[in-house]
């Protein structure tokens, strides 16, 4: 759940879904970040100044993942991180459209509301490839991407019945959130080693509920909108981003190290880094590292 020091912005999305996008640290004092431009504001590019960045979680995730590297960006650019429809404290109506072009549309609305563009976009996952959608969409909106931790391939629909019959294992409700960290962290057949930060990531999507802790949003509609993208490869678009481009993966990953060559090298301005001891959780599992991965590719868009 977001800390004290976390500030709500509601953001209206595709179809009139209600978005909740959250900044974690004071923006930089300066005319660009001071405070939350009006819709429409016209955004200030001048050389040098550091662009607006609009974090992204995965599937299941929440703004709230994003917490300590907003906290960190906050000191040089306004940094605000956005929970996506169906996640964390956004609505979650249950015949609001789940689709690409939804997540899309929602992230658009996103930047122009908040007068974040042109912005960087940093995408865990599932935000990641909303994040180069919205870029091969929209260019006038995107000035660099951070993709992490996320395939441009089909995944196909073994995987499909794979996160299906995953999700009818979990042991909900869970008694208490030490079975959350516990389970996760340890008793997941998914999980080859016990790893604490899976743990703390699914405890802090779980909600106490008369019953137990129970995940803050439904997994039908992680499912549903999981099966708008796993059936289809991404490449094309991945080609139509004319931004600079930075993919990360985590050794230890989902993306694997030569398909994330592949997409450097079909990105017209991509650029490749990789985290040690890292899984699919990247930003999660080693903070530090993380951030040392993506700070030079920060530094070359000031100059942009």
């Amino acid at each position: 759940m977001p800390g004290p020091m976390a500030r709500r912005i509601d953001v209206t999305g595709a179809g009139g879904v209600r978005l909740a996008a959250w900044e974690f640290g004071d923006p930089p004092k300066t005319d660009r970040t001071h405070g939350t431009p009006p819709a429409g504001t016209p955004p200030a590019t001048g050389a040098g100044d550091p662009p607006g960045v609009l974090l992204l979680h995965g599937l299941m995730g929440r703004a709230s993942h994003w917490a300590p590297t907003a906290r960190w960006l906050s000191a040089r650019h306004r940094a605000v991180a956005l929970d996506q429809r169906g996640h964390g404290r956004s609505d979650k109506p249950p015949r609001a459209s789940y689709t690409r072009e939804a997540y899309v549309e929602d992230v658009e609305a996103a930047l122009e509301q908040l007068g974040l563009g042109p912005a960087v976009l940093i995408g865990h996952a599932m935000g990641a490839l909303t994040a180069w959608q919205l870029a091969a969409k929209r260019p006038d909106l995107v000035r660099g991407l951070i993709i992490c931790d996320m395939r441009a391939s089909a995944l196909g629909s073994a995987s499909q019945h794979t996160w299906t019959e995953w999700f009818r294992a979990w042991p909900a409700p869970f008694a208490t959130l030490a079975d959350v960290r516990k389970w996760f962290g340890e008793d997941d057949p998914w999980v080859e080693r016990p790893n604490p930060a899976r743990g703390e990531f699914y405890a802090e999507v779980m909600a106490e509920s008369p019953d137990g802790w129970r995940p803050v949003f439904e997994p039908e509609q992680m499912l549903r909108s999981r099966e708008t993208w796993v059936y289809d490869a991404h490449w094309e678009e991945l080609a139509q981003v004319r931004c600079p481009t930075l993919v990360v993966r985590g050794l230890d990953g989902e993306l694997g190290r030569a398909e994330a060559q592949e997409m450097v090298r079909v990105l017209p301005r991509g650029q490749y880094a990789e985290v040690a001891d890292a899984g699919h959780l990247v930003h999660y599992d080693q903070p530090e590292a993380w951030r040392a991965a993506i700070e030079p590719f920060l530094n070359t868009l000031r100059d942009l």
